[in-house]
């Protein structure tokens, strides 16, 4: 999602996230070691490109890293978070797919499909996390999620 490469300089960023959901259970990627946040996890997506809108770029950067064809079916929240590389403005969808089956692994050391309980076992980005509890929370109250 955050797809940046370790600068000084200040960024104002705008990233669109997928709360992908396939068999009841949510994609979390972990970030490659090579980027900024190393190998902490992310509801996966990317950054907007000119011209294109939050939920294309969410479907495009999900195809490009990893061939995964998305249905985005509404906006969820989104925040604000700095880094000391910049600001990011996390804008979070719910998503759906035909499989779990992923593709490519481009962007990511790795990836898991886990039950919405269990998302707060993993080491999340710090942007990601509000997003996480509130989906958790979304989850409890209204099934109708899935």
């Amino acid at each position: 999602m955050l797809n940046l490469s370790k600068k000084s300089d200040s960024q104002n960023l705008e990233i669109a996230a997928g709360i992908i959901l396939c068999g009841g259970k949510v994609l979390l990627g972990q970030r490659r070691h090579d980027k900024s946040l190393p190998f902490l996890w992310e509801f996966p997506g990317g950054k907007l490109e000119k011209g294109e809108t939050l939920e294309q770029c969410l479907k495009r950067e999900l195809m490009e890293e990893m061939g995964l064809e998305l249905e985005v079916k509404q906006s969820f929240m989104s925040i604000c978070h700095t880094y000391d590389f910049g600001v990011v403005h996390l804008h979070a969808f719910i998503a759906t797919c035909a499989t779990p089956e992923i593709g490519l692994l481009t962007a990511h050391e790795s990836y898991a499909w886990v039950k919405p309980s269990e998302i707060m076992n993993y080491a999340l980005t710090k942007a990601d996390v509000p997003i996480a509890e509130a989906f958790i929370k979304a989850c409890a109250q209204n099934k109708s999620l899935f």
